[in-house]
């Protein structure tokens, strides 16, 4: 009898077991399914198509996005590039990578971009990097230079009796610094290192947007434009959304005016596999971006 009762609960264990295994047999074939269809479409990409890329929050140096720019530049299937640009911008150097990994990819393929709710100094810099650039009527951009911020917490740690001692190998090391007042040196310092970059920006304005003289000065003063303002003062080529985008890009470029549009993403792979809702969820859920980037840097940030 006991022995009888032993097979039988290990028939059940096994059951229960084989069970256990082909739920999870399922649930994986679920998810790699997910993963290989596009957002918004029922079936895996077939045939030629555009693609689809955002740039969302504070724009800094990311080498996986720019290896996955690359390698939708050599794409024989991507036929074209929407970039949606919702930024307020970031780094110069992250910017600068941005775009510069953008005009590569727009050597070989045709490049619109369209910007939402903001696309401003280094999100413009992105921009510019489109072959078009398209805007709503109240989008935020322009916000053309740069900056530098440095907190000094001096007063403070005084008034609450906080000394630093700082040893440096010379004046303008580690400049400028928490804990002291900036001389006229730093300063100086400073403002060649802002002028610097603030005029490679700027060449960039002229080369892209064909500006020059009181053109170019009136937009350039770090002023935040609407979208209808930057059409009027030729910073953008027209008001409009994706629709508009896939538009110039059939009339232009000769592109199918159906073609799909894919969704791909940098976030989860250094490849530019296309993106679902559920992997964009869970991405932004694990990695929120930062305000600021962390450390010592140059921005190029509407403020």
């Amino acid at each position: 009898m006991s022995a009888t009762l032993d097979l039988i609960l290990e028939r059940r264990q096994t059951r229960r077991r084989l069970t256990l295994w082909r739920i999870i047999a399922i649930a994986a074939i679920v998810l790699a399914a997910i993963a290989v269809i596009p957002s918004g479409s029922g079936s895996p990409i077939i045939g030629d198509h555009v693609a689809r890329i955002r740039i969302d929050g504070v724009i800094k140096d990311n080498p996986r996005r720019d290896k996955a720019l690359l390698a939708l530049a050599e794409s024989d299937r991507v036929k074209g590039v929407i970039v949606h640009i919702n930024s307020p911008g970031g780094t110069v150097v992250g910017a600068e990578a941005l775009y510069e990994n953008l005009r590569r990819v727009g050597k070989e393929r045709p490049v619109v971009a369209v910007m939402s709710e903001a696309a401003a100094s280094g999100g413009y810099i992105a921009a510019m990097a489109a072959e078009n650039i398209i805007a709503r009527g109240n989008t935020l951009t322009g916000s053309i230079g740069v900056l530098s911020e440095a907190t000094n917490v001096k007063g403070l740690l005084e008034m609450i009796g906080v000394g630093v001692t700082r040893v440096k190998s010379a004046p303008l090391k580690a400049e400028p610094s928490l804990v002291d007042v900036p001389s006229e040196a730093v300063l100086t310092a400073q403002r060649a290192l802002i002028a610097d970059s603030f005029a490679w920006f700027k060449n960039l304005v002229a080369e892209r947007r064909g500006l020059g003289g009181a053109a170019l000065e009136a937009v350039t003063d770090g002023r935040v434009f609407t979208g209808r303002q930057a059409l009027a003062n030729g910073l953008i080529d027209a008001i409009g959304d994706e629709e508009t985008a896939l538009e110039w890009l059939a009339s232009e470029h000769g592109l199918d005016a159906d073609i799909s549009v894919v969704n791909y993403d940098w976030n989860e792979s250094p490849l530019p596999w296309p993106a679902s809702s559920f992997k964009e969820s869970l991405a932004a859920w694990l990695s929120p971006e930062p305000l600021l980037p962390a450390g010592p840097q140059l921005y190029a940030l509407i403020q």
